[in-house]
């Protein structure tokens, strides 16, 4: 009986020192005799630690992409008495860009370089440069709602002795499509046309 005893104190001290070193021990890297199980309690906190910042950051990487908008698309044409090859130039060139908008630009020609045109009234970036034949890009205007982008493509075709130029819109803001449109008629195709001579209409 005595030896019975003796060995259920001796257990059950043991297990109350093992309960104070582990409440003693979370949240603290010990190395000690009782190292796997303090990286068993231990992988708990962090798992769920990585679970609450995964699921924190949830609502700002939405919030990021920008509010769910209606949008549609928009299709445009023009024809300029110019080579796709000096048409795309004008594109992609500040000192151009500038020329024809009358205004202050900032234009990074090349694959995820970004662009401002207007005085920071246009803003986007480039995500398709193809020489002489198409561009590709995010583009929007400061008016709409905030991080929302349209993704914009032009195309270069040669015909005849000028050059069509093709614009396809998508994502443009229900609403907004008239004064794009416009925009795109006042500050690109008439601007280009008035600035370099290409004055030739697309019946």
């Amino acid at each position: 009986m005595k030896t019975d005893g003796a060995d259920q104190i001796r257990k059950a001290l043991a297990n109350y020192v093992d309960t104070l070193k582990l409440e003693f021990t979370q949240g603290m890297i010990l190395p000690t005799v009782n190292g796997v199980q303090k990286e068993q309690t231990q992988s708990k906190p962090k798992i769920d630690l990585q679970t609450k910042i995964a699921t924190s950051q949830l609502p700002s990487q939405t919030k990021s992409v920008g509010v769910k908008i209606p949008t549609c698309k928009i299709n445009l044409k023009d024809e300029f008495m110019t080579s796709p090859e000096e048409l795309y130039k004008i594109f992609i060139t500040e000192e151009l860009v500038q020329a024809f908008t009358h205004a202050s630009a900032a234009v990074e020609a090349t694959k995820g370089g970004k662009f401002r045109l207007l005085d920071g009234s246009v803003s986007g970036e480039f995500l398709e440069l193809v020489s002489d034949q198409r561009i590709v890009m995010k583009w929007r205007y400061k008016s709409w709602p905030a991080e929302h982008y349209a993704t914009i493509k032009l195309t270069f075709l040669g015909k005849n002795d000028g050059t069509e130029l093709q614009v396809e819109c998508r994502g443009v803001p229900l609403g907004e499509e008239d004064q794009t449109k416009a925009g795109w008629q006042r500050y690109y195709f008439n601007g280009i046309k008035q600035t370099f001579g290409y004055n030739v209409r697309l019946f």
